[in-house]
């Protein structure tokens, strides 16, 4: 493993493997990612003072649901690391939607997602890349809008059953998609027991698509409306 010096900017390896074992194929393939993220560091002035290694882990599994990749995520955010490793994209995600939205994800957070084989394989703004984002939000959006009819459709059906305008709404019964996600991204890491700030929540809806009725981040006290 590269030592630390003055020089040298510290990162994290991620290693997986699809097999429980560490025999054979696998053991090979493990220490060939190893060899490949070291290098890759030493040449680029990198010092990777910590790996994670998923064993038995399929490149289709969503990473959130990874163990060692979600104990990685507790660790680089208690030790303000921006760079994770790996030796090419389909050992951080085989299936391209997980790869792309995993990517998002760290890029949120402010983490720079390498593989060392394509340095560039993330920042390049391919067709195929961009197509899948497209096609996410338009998923995202259009199940968005589906929610919001049935609960209009509701409100109508119960207007039309009682004769009576109703009160001011709650957000849950506005949008209960958006307090769901507002309540998820207030949860404390299972790793470091750190929260999010409330501007930090606000900041993540936004990009989400949550906004006030003017097209505006929530405010602080309007999140902590959300998350209680």
């Amino acid at each position: 493993m590269s030592k630390l010096n003055n020089k040298n900017k510290s990162a994290v390896g991620y290693y997986r493997t699809s097999s429980a074992t560490n025999t054979g194929t696998d053991k090979d393939s493990l220490v060939r990612q190893e060899q490949a993220v070291l290098g890759y560091a030493e040449t680029n002035g990198l010092a990777v003072i910590e790996s994670f290694y998923d064993a038995a882990v399929s490149g289709a599994d969503p990473v959130d649901e990874r163990p060692a990749f979600t104990s990685m995520l507790g660790y680089i955010q208690d030790n303000k690391i921006d760079t994770i490793l790996v030796e090419n994209a389909s050992r951080f995600a085989r299936d391209l939607v997980v790869q792309i939205t995993g990517h998002e994800h760290l890029k949120d957070q402010g983490v720079a997602l390498i593989p060392v084989d394509a340095p560039s394989h993330f920042t390049e703004e391919t067709p195929t890349a961009v197509m899948v984002r497209n096609i996410l939000g338009a998923v995202a959006q259009h199940e968005k809008a589906q929610l919001v009819a049935k609960l209009k459709a509701a409100r109508d059906r119960k207007r039309e059953q009682t004769g009576k305008c109703e009160g001011r709404k709650s957000y849950q019964e506005l949008d209960p998609l958006m307090v769901h996600e507002a309540k998820r991204l207030h949860r404390a890491s299972p790793k470091t027991g750190l929260r999010r700030s409330l501007r930090q929540i606000s900041r993540e809806l936004e990009q989400l698509g949550f906004v006030t009725a003017s097209g505006k981040a929530f405010g602080p006290q309007q999140v902590k409306r959300l998350v209680s």
